[in-house]
């Protein structure tokens, strides 16, 4: 049995007490207390992990479903979460996982994680549903063992970072989903979730491009009348341009009613269409909407003859109008999708495991 183990990412500070460098809060922890995520604490003077080993949740899902679209597409992958998180999203969908402040879980080693994954097909472990930095160090065990069967290794992530963390990322991360919700509108974050400023988001998108090889794709959740600035998008949009260039993927989601807003209707399909055409006139070449099933805009494609070159719908693939090579079958140009599709690749990719 796994009951806890000493972080990594952490300093001692007189007194006994401790700052954590797991994420951007940068929590300074006095003996016997515990972080604002739930998850570590101070033990005597040393920073605890206390979810190290406790597996909350278990699932393979369809690696579109991070979302993920231009990385091993098609593939499997067993999603695992502890409890605990570093925001406190009041739109949260995984709310009883995130916002627990209980220590629960099935207690799993690295290896039997690793071996998880493998017995039931997937090609790679994705580390989501809660915020997985703050339980960093249990992932980067995970996903040196993960590597080892030779599978990849997916961060779903809100990207509140430190320089510290990507660097650990760096060590087995092979992908990240980079979650940004409202735009990263300064009032909306603060007020919605819990973040006194977005800036540490863009800090850690270019420590990563700057450090690291993992490949990354941004997500924006555009929530209905708090979080749905086109002036905010606009800049976002700018931002991922100038950073990472036009090939750089980026995702605006539907948001629906959960937790603390259920107030709240779900994002309106004309918002979501002002979004992508804000990010297209920006320069931005693959953009989608998210959490719209049977929407044009789930599709890729070509920026050079504008024909569809991987049709989708939700989370299936519909269409594969690319060449061995991942050029475009109709005029030749290169798509930046790593890896081909997945032989294996099946309709439902669905199974509860833990």
């Amino acid at each position: 049995m796994v009951l806890s183990k000493e972080a990594i990412l952490y300093e001692k500070l007189p007194d006994n007490k401790v700052r954590c460098t797991a994420c951007a809060r940068y929590c300074e922890i006095k003996d016997s207390q515990i972080g604002l995520c739930g998850v570590r604490g101070n033990v005597g003077g040393k920073l605890e992990l206390f979810v190290y080993g406790k597996v909350i949740v278990g699932n393979v899902d369809p690696i579109e479903k991070k979302p993920v679209i231009h990385y091993r597409p098609g593939t499997k992958i067993f999603s695992i979460a502890t409890t605990g998180c570093n925001w406190l999203c009041k739109y949260c969908q995984n709310f009883d996982i995130s916002q627990r402040r209980k220590v629960e879980g099935t207690d799993m080693t690295p290896e039997q994680v690793a071996e998880s994954a493998v017995s039931c097909g997937a090609d790679g472990i994705a580390y989501t549903y809660n915020e997985p930095s703050i339980f960093i160090e249990f992932a980067r065990d995970c996903g040196i063992a993960a590597r080892k069967k030779g599978l990849f290794n997916v961060f779903v992530s809100n990207g509140y970072d430190t320089p510290q963390t990507v660097k650990m990322m760096g060590e087995f991360l092979d992908c990240i989903t980079v979650d940004f919700k409202g735009s990263a509108e300064p009032e909306f974050t603060r007020k919605y979730i819990g973040i006194p400023d977005p800036k540490p988001i863009f800090d850690s998108l270019v420590e990563i491009r700057d450090k690291t090889k993992i490949h990354v794709e941004i997500t924006d959740l555009i929530v209905p009348q708090v979080g749905d600035s086109l002036e905010h998008a606009k800049k976002l949009s700018k931002f991922v341009y100038d950073e990472f260039g036009p090939e750089m993927p980026i995702h605006f989601l539907r948001f629906h009613p959960d937790y603390k807003m259920m107030e709240f209707p779900p994002t309106p399909i004309e918002t979501l269409e002002k979004h992508y055409e804000i990010a297209k006139k920006e320069g931005l070449e693959y953009v989608y909407l998210g959490n719209t099933p049977g929407h044009k805009y789930e599709h890729t494609y070509c920026p050079e003859c504008k024909n569809i070159a991987v049709g989708r719908y939700g989370f299936d693939i519909t269409q594969w109008n690319l060449d061995e090579h991942n050029r475009c079958k109709f005029c030749s140009k290169q798509i930046p999708i790593i890896g081909p599709l997945d032989k294996k690749y099946k309709r439902n990719r669905f199974q509860f495991v833990v």
